[in-house]
């Protein structure tokens, strides 16, 4: 069994190098593609990838481009982790996840969603973090069993976001393990910071900080261009977005101690 990590990055300066620390730890192999970035987030990867040998920084020209990363794992006793730049894991908490994925738990599911923390403010000083817990919230948790597929192509959109799944006998995609029925925030292995409201890039407008940007979803989901990333780098600010708040303001708004995060 090998677990491998892939990330797709744009402008994540902020936070990326958390996340990809965070995470990769957890895992054997670490794709990072950088989508054209124009602040510091090549850089930092690049940084990374030089003090951790098993983590593979590329450039992409289309986001869909992503995907080649991990498409040939289809069918390999793998679990592909994808970790996006404002999504920060417990370190300890992967670390005894691995060893029970090693052991061979949850291997009767396709995907694994787990618990989650909406952030609406994170105070690096008292290391406090507040937003909305999934559940109630959605989770945006991304491990997948390779092992349960023979194939996974025509993503467009981003890896494993969309395209054409073969599945193997006994699995759809339907078969999920829902952790965040099983664990409490405090109990989770598998649990997250999501900055999804929060500045994920220095060359973010301050004003972006309690909204974050439009989705994928709220962009249409479409084959991202270098013009359509130019123009999205060039509104003045992000508006606030319905869809995050449907999916991610869910539940009582919460603050929990985010020191295991921010090592």
């Amino acid at each position: 069994m090998q677990i491998v990590g892939v990330m797709l990055v744009h402008n994540e300066d902020e936070f990326v190098e958390q996340a990809l620390r965070n995470a990769a730890g957890f895992c054997d192999r670490f794709h990072v593609a950088d989508h054209m970035s124009t602040d510091g987030t090549w850089d930092v990867i690049r940084a990374v990838a030089a003090e951790l040998n098993h983590v593979e920084p590329v450039q992409v020209r289309a986001t869909g481009d992503s995907h080649a990363l991990v498409e040939s794992y289809a069918g390999t006793d793998t679990w592909v982790f994808g970790v996006d730049g404002d999504e920060l894991f417990d370190p300890a908490g992967l670390g005894r996840f691995r060893a029970e994925l090693e052991g061979g738990a949850y291997r009767e599911f396709f995907s694994l969603k787990s618990n989650v923390l909406n952030l609406a403010e994170l105070d690096h000083e008292r290391r406090l973090a507040s937003g909305y817990l999934a559940p109630p919230s959605r989770s945006v948790t991304k491990l997948f069993n390779f092992a349960a597929i023979d194939s996974w192509t025509d993503c467009h959109r981003q890896y494993m976001h969309d395209g054409v799944v073969t599945f193997r006998p006994g699995y759809n995609a339907e078969t999920i393990g829902l952790l965040g029925d099983r664990f409490t925030w405090d109990e989770s292995p598998l649990r997250c910071l999501h900055a999804c409201f929060l500045r994920r890039s220095s060359l973010d407008p301050e004003g972006t900080a309690g909204h974050g940007r439009l989705s994928p979803i709220e962009l249409g989901g479409k084959r991202r261009s270098r013009f359509t990333g130019l123009v999205e780098r060039l509104r003045p600010a992000a508006q606030p977005s319905e869809w995050k708040d449907d999916k991610y303001r869910r539940g009582d708004l919460v603050t929990k101690d985010a020191s295991l995060f921010l090592t």
